[in-house]
């Protein structure tokens, strides 16, 4: 908690609509997987004793490893004026400022968890510290004051 917990009146709220989304981990797995592909389609490629089928099949495997990638890099949240889209890895939820009651981001988390008014939580894996940690911190303190001046949300102590 202590890391997200700061004077509100520092932070200065951005423009809306504004997307949230760890940069620096989505380049290093786009990266890698274009570069997997790349690597693994060579090799297939210059082998000459593989057939057209295991030459297609590797070329597969390089296709479905750089999509598994992809679908990592997926996650961000957007904040606009109406409310907040998380999207996470396989699922994209749509919420109401008034829905989010707390944006947590404590020490230890993999990501940003948003408490919800229906009493449940919502992991938020677009704001998360693992490389850019500084900047997932700015993050989920913006997301946090953006859910304190628009909707129900409540203070921390």
């Amino acid at each position: 908690m202590k890391q997200v917990e700061a004077d509100m009146s520092d932070i200065q709220l951005p423009a809306l609509p504004v997307t949230f989304r760890p940069t620096r981990t989505r380049v290093v797995l786009l990266t890698v997987g274009a570069l997997m592909f790349a690597v693994i389609t060579a090799v297939a490629l210059m082998l000459e004793k593989l057939g057209p089928g295991e030459r297609a099949s590797f070329v597969f495997v390089a296709a479905l490893f750089y999509g598994v990638l992809a679908l990592l890099s997926r996650p961000k949240v957007v904040a606009d004026d109406t409310g907040v889209t998380v999207v996470n890895l396989t699922r994209t939820r749509r919420l109401a400022w008034p829905e989010i009651l707390r944006v947590n981001l404590r020490e230890g988390d993999p990501w940003v968890f948003l408490d919800l008014s229906d009493g449940t939580s919502l992991p938020a894996l677009g704001i998360q510290p693992g490389i850019g940690k500084q900047q997932a911190i700015r993050d989920a303190r913006t997301l946090r004051a953006l859910a304190e001046t628009r909707g129900t949300g409540t203070e921390t102590a």
